[in-house]
């Protein structure tokens, strides 16, 4: 049996259940899995969505472990860096920001996912698309303003949110250290064989 954790209306959720031939149970949360209509000792299979952390996704699959005797599925080091990488580093902005603004698509999981990081330790954090949707008022009276991006979000997009935010008053910009991102992934064979 196959279970795809994962957030239901997501892009790359819908745009994979729309492929899998076969039933397939989706869960976002420890709760879904207790409501699963499948017998303890079935075989369960796994996937996540590419954008979910092992943070996001490491809850999910305990319970899946607990309730099911018989679990495969993707190494942690499968579950994507990327966005593991950011979760960690607003964690760490917050220590030191008195405001958060991710930089994202609406749609975007973990762009999401980073501004609720931000609201749960109790700082200020919005989402913005790009910088024509920052509000003066969100960063007003704050020393330290943290900027932080989905991992999709094209770093020009993140530049120009920086320069909009230094136009409202005068500021210094500082980077956080944070794990250097090196990997790549190869294209498909298909592609890379493929005519231009």
């Amino acid at each position: 049996m196959l279970v795809f954790i994962g957030h239901d209306g997501h892009p790359e959720v819908e745009g994979t259940l729309g492929q899998i031939d076969g039933e397939i149970h989706l869960v976002e949360d420890e709760e879904d899995v207790d409501k699963l209509p499948i017998k303890p000792d079935t075989p369960i299979a796994y996937i996540t969505q590419t954008t979910l952390s092992v943070d996001d996704t490491r809850g999910v699959i305990a319970a899946l472990h607990r309730r099911f005797s018989d679990v495969v599925g993707p190494d942690v080091r499968d579950i994507c860096y990327a966005t593991q990488n950011r979760q960690t580093a607003v964690r760490e902005l917050c220590e030191l920001a008195d405001v958060i603004i991710v930089v994202g698509a609406r749609n975007s999981s973990n762009s999401n996912r980073l501004r609720e990081i931000g609201e749960e330790v109790g700082i200020p954090s919005y989402l913005v698309a790009d910088s024509s949707e920052i509000d003066p008022q969100w960063v007003r009276g704050a020393a330290v303003v943290g900027v932080t991006a989905g991992a999709s979000a094209p770093e020009i997009v993140v530049e120009e949110v920086v320069q909009a935010l230094s136009a409202l008053a005068p500021s210094e910009v500082s980077v956080l250290d944070g794990p250097e991102e090196t990997v790549s992934f190869r294209l498909p064979a298909e592609l890379r064989n493929s005519p231009a």
